[in-house]
């Protein structure tokens, strides 16, 4: 975490009017609403650290020798173009 910095900041009268009614709707105090009102309003609030590199674990899914798992969609599309027919049948 960076090291804190203290500084004087001159506030509008209007501005200092919604930093007050803040600090009293939040109970918080005016550094930390001033730091949330920064962060949101240089776009900064609720982006995280960069997250963990994802790592993907291989499973054996146990498919028979013959069935090709890279068509598995191409089945599912002729086995419901099948229902579908034996329903217009009927």
């Amino acid at each position: 975490m960076m090291p804190s910095m203290r500084t004087t900041l001159t506030i509008e009268p209007d501005v200092a009017q919604l930093l007050r009614r803040e600090i009293r709707r939040s109970d918080k105090s005016m550094k930390a609403v001033v730091n949330d009102a920064l962060r949101i309003g240089l776009g900064l609030r609720g982006k995280s650290s960069p997250m963990a590199r994802y790592e993907v674990k291989p499973h054996s899914f146990g498919f028979k020798p013959g069935i090709d798992i890279n068509r598995l969609n191409q089945l599912v599309d002729e086995l419901e173009a099948e229902e579908l027919g034996r329903k217009s049948r009927q």
